[in-house]
């Protein structure tokens, strides 16, 4: 599915998904991504909320976001609070929906100045 683009050419913009990809700024990737609407694209290799451990929000919490996106594939997929408990110490909010949603979400939030992270799983091939 292709997204609109919302930001201009200094940040980065969730532009399309589909089986297997996420596209950020009309480049796609075949992994998971971290995205924020400055700074990198980083890759994150989960292909799964099965896989994910504390490791993987402590990566999330250095990129100091206000808000964490959860994209969890092709369905919404909760992970257990004990997960992400560094977020929830350091006040940093966290929202698990499809990857879908989470890259409509990050596109409005991010349009609007906030400094939130995408942290998304690819959905299925």
């Amino acid at each position: 599915m292709k997204l609109q683009s919302l930001a201009d050419g200094a940040q980065y913009a969730l532009t399309g998904y589909g089986p297997g990809y996420l596209e950020v700024n009309r480049v796609r990737h075949a992994t998971g991504l971290l995205v924020a609407a400055q700074g990198e694209v980083h890759p994150w290799p989960v292909t799964g909320v099965e896989a994910l451990g504390p490791a993987d929000f402590e990566r999330m919490l250095n990129l100091r976001p206000e808000v964490v996106l959860l994209g969890t594939g092709d369905r919404q997929r909760f992970v257990h609070p004990r997960l992400y408990a560094c977020l929830t110490n350091a006040r940093i909010g966290l929202e698990m929906m499809d990857t879908g949603a989470a890259c409509r979400t990050y596109n409005i939030l991010m349009s609007e100045g906030r400094h939130v992270l995408a942290a998304l799983i690819a959905p299925a091939p």
